[in-house]
């Protein structure tokens, strides 16, 4: 049974993102994806400038005057919201912790979907595979999705993205566009990273919150590794461990900035307390101006 509580949330993201999908997303969506490709339409008479290579001789031969095929791009996608909830992503400095904006980014991506008629599925992964819910088509369909995000109590704590890709490589046999939604607080998934975005349209959208990435300027603070439970102390007043923390996670930005353009992966970052609409559209934006060449 679901809860007064859940049922307030899903109410609240479901008028939010309903707005947001069908009066900013929609269009664009539609011009950021194509289509599974092209299927045939219809015949119409040959006319001056016609590629010859679609003309249909066996219409052609039939009626004594050149035919040509017409072809429609096949749109129906299907969507894939593939969505870390490990540990890490329960990390809360601000109003909203990490998975709060993977909730609301992840219903905002389904109801843009659903206005353009698409199936949505989706994928919880921690260091294993805990749900997988095949795509689907319709209002009540999405609803249970972001229940069944709302609710997700993991059974692990840590992260295996290399897993997660491998297990829908594995699984899917038709493309699809693939929401990869992770803070990517891992190692050891480029290859798998490989081969999914080889077989589908992969896009990766990282979630961070400012205080893992922004060093406290002084004090001494204990942190908690929150997938390994490991603890340790840090003194920030001194400058050598702020420039370190600094530089690590400069090189943890750039490697996986590198990891995406090499395999031509799109991305963008969501900051956890900033507005996650914006690069949201800017990508689509993006997208459609790329596939409109």
């Amino acid at each position: 049974m679901i809860s007064e509580e859940t049922l307030k949330k899903i109410r609240k993201i479901e008028i939010i993102s309903r707005k947001a999908a069908r009066d900013i997303f929609a269009g664009q969506y539609h011009s950021a994806f194509k289509g599974r490709g092209m299927e045939f339409s219809e015949v119409r008479e040959y006319q001056f400038g016609d590629d010859i290579r679609f003309i249909d001789w066996n219409v052609s031969s039939r009626l004594g005057r050149l035919f040509i095929k017409q072809f429609v791009e096949e749109r129906e996608l299907t969507i894939i919201l593939a969505i870390d909830l490990s540990a890490s992503l329960q990390f809360v400095s601000g109003n909203k912790s990490k998975k709060d904006i993977a909730v609301e980014l992840s219903a905002l991506i389904a109801f843009t979907a659903m206005f353009n008629n698409d199936k949505v599925g989706l994928l919880i992964f921690t260091d294993r595979i805990e749900i997988f819910v095949p795509p689907k088509k319709g209002r009540t369909h999405l609803l249970r999705l972001i229940r069944d995000i709302i609710e997700f109590k993991p059974q692990g704590r840590g992260t295996s993205i290399g897993s997660a890709m491998a297990y829908l490589t594995s699984l899917l046999k038709k493309k699809a566009v693939v929401f990869l939604i992770s803070d990517f607080l891992d190692d050891n998934f480029a290859t798998a990273l490989k081969i999914a975005s080889r077989k589908h349209d992969l896009i990766a959208v990282t979630i961070n919150d400012r205080r893992e990435l922004a060093a406290p300027q002084r004090g001494i603070f204990q942190l908690k590794d929150l997938e390994s439970g490991e603890e340790f102390s840090a003194d920030f007043s001194r400058s050598s461990v702020r420039l370190d923390y600094k530089n690590i996670n400069n090189t943890r930005s750039a490697q996986l900035a590198d990891l995406f353009r090499k395999y031509s992966i799109d991305a963008i970052t969501i900051n956890s307390e900033t507005d996650y609409e914006k690069p949201l559209f800017d990508l689509f934006l993006k997208r459609k101006h790329k596939f409109s060449r």
